[in-house]
């Protein structure tokens, strides 16, 4: 590909390949901020899901979210897993604390529904497991949230690395620090290792981890890592992580994620004939801001700014109404859990682990 044509169309969504009609009916199950502030407006913006019932542990706390996005249905946990109103919803969208996730999946593909679920998956492999063992019994598509794997720039940088743009990739270095304190209480669920599954390198680390290996399109063999906690709120989970992965290419990536910095993200792959920077990738809302220097040639593009929750559920909705798989499934967010507990294995023993 000539660099010169490399972002032509470069919102484009390749992976819609055909027209469709009609819309997916979705179970937002899990009605907290990110659910209210993204999930929610995305669904509505977009072409291929709407929302048609809302779960959530207190249905009338949220009387003024189904009043807004005209939602008919509001039940509690234990009716969804009791199956009520699964006459209302085709697919349901996981946003509960992570230790719930496979809960409310498993349930949902036991009543035919298809899935599309918050990463990571579930607490352990082993639990991600088993949630991607019901969806596939149960025929129904399951979906891990990656949005990043929807977003433009990632998508295009992710073409400029397969047709050898920037050479072979050697260094990719990766970064997520948000400061979780200023936004969140310190009795957050996130804080809690039960709940969670672990801190920064679960909440924040999967980013980079996730999205390295969709650009990559091969996986980690090897990983080392070390983590750091203060104490305080921090005590039992960790508040730092430095994580550096070996790829079946020989290209290595030195990833870091912090609950407890200035807010920061940074992507940039280096290769054998150029490097390409992604600007601030992974906190939110991607600026569609990339440099890519190839041989003796450097460009920058700036472009509008895309919902990449929106290109989410559009990408889902898509899937379940041609049939399609996506690309980040269930084996996808399978295989980040294995390497999140090698990297947690590592910092623990102080050795390198292998994921082989």
């Amino acid at each position: 590909m000539p660099l010169e044509d490399a972002f032509s169309n470069f919102t484009r969504r390749d992976w819609e390949r055909e027209s469709v009609a009609g819309t997916v009916r979705v179970a937002v199950v899990g009605i907290g901020g990110f659910a209210r502030q993204r999930a929610l407006p995305a669904i509505a913006d977009g072409d291929y899901c709407e929302t048609t019932v809302l779960v959530t542990g207190s249905p009338d706390g949220v009387a003024d979210v189904a009043e807004e996005y005209g939602v008919d249905t509001v039940v509690d946990y234990e009716a969804f897993l009791a199956g009520e109103s699964r006459d209302a919803y085709d697919a349901v969208y996981v946003a509960t604390p992570n230790a719930f996730h496979g809960r409310y999946a498993t349930a949902a593909a036991d009543f035919g529904k298809h899935v599309i679920c918050e990463k990571p998956l579930e607490t352990t492999a082993e639990r991600a497991r088993a949630v991607v063992d019901v969806c596939a019994d149960a025929g129904v598509t399951l979906m891990t949230a990656y949005r990043l794997q929807t977003e433009p720039t990632v998508r295009r940088t992710r073409e400029l690395v397969r047709d050898g743009v920037i050479g072979d990739v050697v260094q990719v270095h990766g970064g997520f620090s948000h400061p979780l304190l200023e936004h969140a209480s310190p009795n957050t669920w996130r804080l809690d290792p039960d709940l969670a599954g672990g801190g920064a390198l679960v909440d924040l680390g999967v980013y980079p981890l996730n999205t390295i290996r969709f650009i990559l399109e091969c996986e980690p063999t090897d990983v080392f890592a070390t983590t750091h906690s203060s104490g305080g709120p921090f005590a039992t989970v960790d508040e730092h992580v430095a994580f550096q992965l070996e790829y079946e290419t020989d290209a290595t990536a030195s990833c870091t994620a912090s609950f407890d910095a200035h807010a920061r993200s940074i992507l940039e792959l280096v290769g054998t004939e150029g490097m390409i920077d992604i600007e601030s990738p992974f906190g939110g809302v991607v600026p569609q801001e990339i440099v890519v220097e190839s041989g003796d040639m450097r460009m920058e593009y700036t472009g509008p700014r895309i919902d990449e929750v929106c290109e989410e559920f559009d990408y889902f909705g898509y899937c379940v109404l041609t049939g399609t798989d996506p690309e980040p499934d269930g084996e996808d967010g399978l295989a980040d859990l294995r390497a999140i507990e090698a990297a947690y294995e590592s910092a623990e023993t102080g050795r390198q682990v292998d994921l082989e």
